[in-house]
């Protein structure tokens, strides 16, 4: 469950990990939990429910998906104009509550105690840039919306993507997404992950094991998911701020479903399995050094809650899966399968009515940008000789990708679908591996983790350095699918 959030971070009340979270046990130190029906299978009904929405495979309409895919489009696909209305709804909700939270909080109204907690007012608090974005966003969703203004607005590349895709798909997969996730993070899925999965994430990306089921929720349902579960447990205390930062910034990988999106558009269907480890291989060497270095490396490891941290454990394979055991009946003892459900369900959407201004506006801004200028083939030119180096064709073509996958993956796919065969891997392999593209994900960062804060010049730092990084391995990567013999 979220908690109310000050978002004035140096009026923030921060806690340090104790000196005892370092001191490490086994199996035979710490008081098991033993196994009792109820929590038991309160536990297996909630993992399993939500390991089959969001992971097990399913064939439909042709395709290999997952329930979680199929759910969100059917919903997006055969209500759009419902969902096109409760997203109008929630973008004016957020701008709204916004307004009453900034009014209130510089005196210009008053509202009693009582109605100040019924209204979480301290949860809508932002920056003055974020309040005028949030007002921003409720004029453009309600331009798209009724199709009114510039004809540029309504194209497939702008309003299209704004609206159609980034607006219906966030108003879906965020609150729907929630309400499954919900039921792992409560019920002891978090804990059962995380603990089979600390002897790699914590010395490979120094992480806590339970990060292990944010990138997954990432991956096979969509970043937004993703960043529901960082948050959810940010605010409990289960990360501090420099997981969070890293976790956004290196694990939080556009969906499956969507790099098909990609491949499909660069004509590569035919390679997707190797595309797909080639994916993987790229953003796990991009964490190891990212975390190691400025500036996710001088992020504080400060928590914004009691501080929850994963105890640290040695021990065997059987006594690490006894341990996660215990953490997850520790964790179902006490809780509710329908309301857990629920309370992620309107958590999920409070998520939303506070993201979507600022994803709508800045967006749309970017887009426009895009069509309308050459900016990004202008930034890119220095680009062209350091990808001819590297020995990928078509340089010039593939620099002004490579940038523009930093705004929008869709349309840096467009750019190179005529490319040659090696210019296309290469670029699919960046542009689903970037994570930070500045239409969607970074202005959710920047407003979802304000606590922290993420800043868009933290973003635009580690943007560059995960270029700087995934040309030589992309380079790399698809040299050697070439010399297989696969291109």
């Amino acid at each position: 469950m979220f908690k109310s959030r000050p978002w004035q971070s140096e009026e923030q009340r921060t806690w340090q990990p104790s000196d005892e979270t370092s001191k490490k046990a086994t199996i035979h130190d710490i008081d098991v939990t033993n196994i009792e029906p109820t929590p038991g299978l309160r536990f297996l009904f909630a993992f399993g429910l939500g390991v089959f929405f969001f992971l097990v495979p399913i064939s439909w309409n042709g395709q290999l998906t997952v329930p979680f895919d199929v759910a969100a489009s059917a919903i997006t696909t055969r209500f759009p104009v419902i969902v096109g209305i409760v997203g109008l709804a929630v973008l004016t909700l957020g701008g709204v509550m916004t307004t009453v939270a900034q009014l209130h909080q510089n005196g210009v109204i008053s509202l009693s105690d009582d109605m100040e907690e019924r209204l979480d007012l301290s949860y809508w608090e932002t920056t003055p840039l974020f309040w005028m974005l949030r007002i921003l966003g409720i004029g453009v969703g309600a331009l798209l919306f009724f199709k009114l203004g510039p004809s540029v607005l309504h194209t497939k590349t702008v309003g299209g993507l704004v609206w159609s895709i980034i607006v219906l798909s966030v108003v879906v997969i965020i609150p729907l997404g929630a309400a499954f996730v919900n039921l792992l993070v409560e019920l002891g899925g978090l804990e059962f992950v995380g603990t089979l999965t600390r002897p790699f994430m914590r010395p490979l990306f120094r992480l806590p094991g339970r990060a292990a089921l944010d990138s997954v929720a990432s991956w096979i349902g969509a970043f937004t998911v993703g960043y529901y579960v960082t948050y959810n447990v940010f605010n409990r205390g289960g990360y501090n701020k420099r997981d969070v930062f890293v976790i956004a910034t290196c694990f939080a990988p556009v969906s499956i479903g969507f790099v098909g999106v990609i491949v499909s558009t660069v004509g590569l269907l035919h390679l997707f399995p190797v595309i797909v480890v080639s994916w993987l291989v790229a953003v796990g060497i991009c964490a190891v050094i990212l975390v190691r270095i400025p500036p996710l490396s001088n992020v504080p490891e400060e928590y914004i809650a009691e501080p929850d941290p994963e105890t640290p454990f040695t021990g065997s394979l059987t006594d690490y899966f006894r341990f996660a055991i215990s953490e997850a009946m520790d964790e179902a003892q006490n809780g509710r399968i329908v309301k857990t459900a629920v309370t992620g369900l309107i958590d999920g959407l409070k998520v939303t009515a506070v993201i979507l201004g600022t994803v709508v506006t800045i967006s749309t801004v970017t887009l426009l940008l895009i069509a309308e200028t050459n900016v990004f083939q202008l930034i890119s030119a220095p680009l062209a000789p350091l990808i001819a180096v590297f020995g990928i064709p078509d340089a010039n073509l593939v620099a002004s990708a490579i940038l523009i996958s930093g705004v929008e993956q869709v349309s840096a796919a467009a750019v190179v679908a005529q490319a040659s065969t090696t210019a296309r891997f290469f670029v699919t392999i960046i542009a689903i591996s970037q994570i930070i593209f500045f239409a969607a994900s970074a202005p959710m960062m920047v407003d979802m983790f304000n606590d922290i804060p993420i800043r868009f010049r933290d973003l635009v730092i580690v943007f560059c350095l995960r270029t700087a990084i995934l040309i030589p391995v992309a380079a790399a990567l698809t040299h050697g699918v070439a010399w297989l013999g696969l291109l």
